[in-house]
């Protein structure tokens, strides 16, 4: 796919008017990589998170990230709502099997964007209901394109194929751009946040 997703990302936020802000759907894998970006994003959106990680290796993980979270929101000074921090780990194990052994970037991996940023689609659909936003300017993004290790592209692709024909947009956006993954590495010793060393899922650590 030839698109600068940086490029793309700094024409819509130079077009908006603060003063109407357009809804972004931000789905965070963790505090650490949600840092720079929620940074980057806070002046032009009115920003509900979306924690939708299933593919965390277990629920004391999950819940360790979850915390670190709120704790780095706190410490930003941040007006924002977590709308969604539901855990099934088995919804992940069975939507990805028989590709347990792939490596980590691979197949495995691409299923788990999907499946993450599908139902955090989802979630962020059904708010948009219940709140009437409707006729508002909504998007869906996600974090996890500060990573050096994810395809940002391939994470755009995902989203935008989601998002096709439904109330939300997805947001062109590589947050590791710019500095964005510095940035998020300075962020969390700042304010000594846990940065965890592998992805989330059990597969991954091991590898």
């Amino acid at each position: 796919m030839d698109i600068n997703l940086n490029k793309e990302f700094n024409t819509i936020i130079s077009n908006i008017d603060i003063r109407n802000k357009p809804n972004l759907f931000l789905h965070v894998c963790c505090a650490p990589c949600s840092s720079a970006v929620l940074e980057k994003i806070i002046d032009y959106f009115n920003i509900y998170i979306i924690f939708y990680n299933s593919n965390i290796e277990n629920s004391a993980e999950f819940n360790k990230r979850l915390k670190e979270l709120y704790k780095l929101i706190d410490c930003l000074g941040f007006n924002i709502k977590i709308i969604y921090e539901q855990y099934f780990h088995n919804e992940f194990l069975d939507f990805i099997k028989g590709l347990e052994s792939e490596k980590e970037g691979g197949k495995r991996c691409e299923k788990c964007y999907y499946l993450r940023l599908k139902n955090s689609m989802k979630v962020a659909a059904d708010f948009i209901i219940a709140n009437n936003l409707e006729n508002e300017t909504n998007y869906l993004a996600t974090t996890l394109s500060i990573s050096p290790y994810k395809d940002a592209k391939l994470l755009y692709e995902i989203g935008n194929n989601i998002c096709d024909n439904s109330l939300i947009k997805y947001l062109p956006s590589d947050f590791k751009k710019e500095d964005g993954y510095l940035n998020s590495i300075l962020l969390s010793k700042k304010y000594n946040i846990y940065r965890q060393n592998y992805c989330g899922c059990e597969f991954s650590k091991n590898e």
